[in-house]
């Protein structure tokens, strides 16, 4: 009896609070503006924005140990913020790994997400992206002296990192989803992050590294010379501009910042300072944008 009471009195408040809302609503657009600010308004106004990064990425978002940030999203995302009017001083960079990016969108702890983040059909549902900024490819790290293996199909039989909360070795022994490779006899060894994945690699305990391109040749540059990106690209990753669902004002404005960091030839100098002699084929070019619907 109680029970169904407080459910009851608990439905009740919460039609009194829709009606409310729409009784503001009704009075006029301008409180629903201020209400429900973008993003691109508020940096305007108040020359800040947060900016989630990965902090674990050579040459992608690292977090060195005087402090400061360093990589090719790093600089896209103080790119960027200068084109919505933030100058690098406004920018303030916070932690977001693959588990908690929508959520910190969706709360408001931070502003933007630029962090090796996929545009993917799922992810669509939750957040809106703006980009890609780059498509990256998954393909496979190997020691540099390692002429074995010059191909995927050449994993058959070999030692490769599955590393924790990763899907990439699936598309590997399973098949991306166009259901291309699905390479068997592979023997998965596994490793809490990317960074175990390559000091395993150097140390001989596995034989191979598969992901995006841009993260593999990351660490190739952080380790020279140790290590060679095969080339042999069987996916497209689409790394989009993560920004609260909805926020279209937003991602028009970073599509925009977007096409004049390829145009202004930026994008090409950013991935030749953080990529260079990786042996990695770099795109320079400006990829095709998603669309803010």
């Amino acid at each position: 009896m109680h029970h169904s009471m407080r459910v009851r009195r608990f439905g009740a408040v919460i039609g009194a609070a829709a009606a409310l809302s729409l009784a503001l609503s009704a009075c006029g657009s301008d409180t629903e503006k201020t209400e429900a600010k973008s993003v691109v308004d508020k940096a305007k106004e108040s020359k800040k924005l947060v900016v989630g990064i990965k902090y674990d990425q050579p040459a992608l978002g690292l977090k060195k140990p005087d402090g400061s940030f360093d990589g090719f999203d790093v600089d896209v995302a103080k790119y960027i913020a200068q084109q919505l009017g933030v100058p690098e001083s406004g920018v303030e960079f916070k932690e977001t790994t693959s588990a908690n990016r929508e959520s910190f969108l969706g709360g408001g702890q931070v502003d933007l997400v630029v962090a090796t983040y996929s545009i993917t059909d799922a992810r669509k549902q939750q957040v809106t992206f703006g980009g890609p900024y780059y498509v990256a490819h998954q393909d496979t790290m190997v020691r540099a002296d390692d002429n074995s293996i010059k191909k995927a199909q050449d994993l058959k039989g070999k030692k490769l990192c599955k590393a924790a909360g990763s899907n990439s070795f699936r598309r590997v022994t399973e098949g991306p989803p166009d259901g291309k490779l699905a390479i068997s006899g592979v023997t998965l060894v596994d490793a809490s992050s990317y960074s175990e994945c390559s000091a395993k690699l150097k140390a001989g305990a596995l034989d191979a590294v598969s992901t995006d391109d841009l993260i593999l040749a990351g660490f190739a540059a952080q380790q020279k010379g140790s290590f060679k990106v095969i080339n042999d690209p069987f996916t497209d990753e689409k790394y989009g501009v993560g920004i609260k669902k909805g926020d279209t004002k937003t991602c028009e404005a970073v599509n925009q910042a977007i096409q004049k960091m390829y145009s202004d030839g930026t994008a090409k100098t950013l991935l030749e300072k953080h990529f260079s002699g990786t042996g990695l084929k770099l795109v320079t070019t400006a990829p095709q944008m998603e669309g803010c619907a």
